[in-house]
């Protein structure tokens, strides 16, 4: 592994307008690079920097977790460990609560494109939100937006029975909450245990994208998928920046960063998208069965979401501690819907109508010379 490079020494390699200059920094996503949050977020993001900073910034990358554990990465970023990393905040609740409150709502989405550039907006501009980010010593830049997470099963769960006392693997509170009340057992383990959870017989069931059928190997030790949306994740940031790093940056190269975060989000739900139909059409290929939920299973999840939609603003204020708890959940819905109107009518499946869109409603906003300042 390269040596870390020292602010100073960065700084020293940013003379701008020298056709020879390199910004060298390192760049960690926990994923394995087959994950679109690696392989697009990462992988090819990187590929990307370079290629819009003319050579410029250069970013080293590590994906899987031989640089950093999933709950290690605001740590990493933070002592600079590295310069950038995908944090999921529901690793750490108590760090992030802002974050994690408007988590509480992934249970009541399902369209990931919509969400990406909805978090990332919001992300961007919520006052309370910019506030946490700043206390916790990192610069957000974009959003990651899974697809809404379906059961993966050593046994067939179609109903409530088939749901008793099956051990699931859950992220976040409001899916272990709801698991509890369908019969099942919580059990709270990063995304990277699950297949030797469900090889080992720790596990029965884990709820995730049905993409990780392939991308993880899932369908050789989950044989049984159920298509029962149990929400989806978007807390914390796609690209979460440390300080310093930043502060040794151009406006300019701030720009191309933005750019890359817009054009890679697009990237991201884009392959989500075909690499769910691929898992699944992969399973079935198999032998694996798909199955969609039995009525009780639907009804449950279909009551439970209202409930915990509801529950929404109150568990923000006496869980999390948000001061403003109505007024932060609000301006999260209300973006939320902001976006669903603004695909309303646009390709979803087109890369560069995404990246206009999220240029024009996002980053053309946000001033790249005082974003991120002390």
């Amino acid at each position: 592994m390269k040596k870390l490079l020292t602010c100073t020494a960065l700084a020293g390699l940013m003379m701008t307008g020298a056709a020879s200059a390199e910004t060298n920094f390192i760049a960690n996503s926990f994923y394995d690079g087959a994950v679109p949050m690696s392989g697009e977020g990462y992988v090819r993001w990187a590929e990307l920097v370079q290629e819009l900073s003319g050579g410029d910034l250069v970013p080293e990358v590590y994906t899987g977790t031989v640089l950093l554990a999933p709950r290690a990465a605001l740590q990493g970023i933070q002592d600079n460990v590295v310069q950038v990393a995908h944090h999921a905040a529901i690793y750490t609740p108590s760090d992030l609560p802002v974050s994690n409150a408007v988590q509480e709502l992934g249970f009541a989405y399902s369209d990931p494109v919509a969400a990406i550039f909805a978090v990332t907006d919001f992300s961007m501009n919520n006052e309370a939100q910019l506030a946490e980010w700043k206390d916790k010593g990192l610069v957000y830049l974009g959003a990651y937006a899974t697809p809404a997470y379906v059961l993966m099963c050593s046994s067939p769960v179609r109903n409530l029975e088939e749901m008793k006392g099956k051990r699931i693997r859950t992220a976040g509170s409001a899916v272990s909450v709801w698991v509890e009340d369908a019969g099942g057992i919580p059990v709270n383990v990063p995304s990277s245990e699950m297949y030797t959870g469900l090889e080992r017989g720790t596990l029965d069931c884990a709820t995730n994208a049905a993409s990780d059928l392939v991308d993880r190997s899932l369908m050789e030790v989950a044989e049984h998928t159920t298509l029962l949306s149990t929400g989806m994740y978007y807390s914390g940031p796609q690209w979460g920046y440390n300080p310093d790093f930043w502060a040794t940056l151009t406006p300019e190269q701030r720009s191309v960063l933005m750019e890359a975060s817009a054009r890679s989000m697009a990237r991201i739900v884009i392959a989500y998208g075909s690499k769910v139909d691929a898992g699944l059409e992969a399973s079935k290929a198999a032998g694996g069965n798909v199955y969609e939920p039995e009525q009780d299973l639907a009804d449950h999840v279909a009551e439970f979401r209202d409930r915990t939609t509801a529950a929404a603003v109150e568990k923000a204020g006496t869980e999390f501690g948000v001061a403003d708890p109505e007024a932060l959940i609000g301006d999260f819905q209300a973006t939320m819907q902001k976006w669903a109107d603004l695909l309303a009518d646009v390709d979803t499946t087109d890369e560069d109508a995404l990246t206009a869109l999220a240029m024009q409603e996002i980053f053309s906003k946000i001033d790249p010379a005082t974003y991120g300042a002390e």
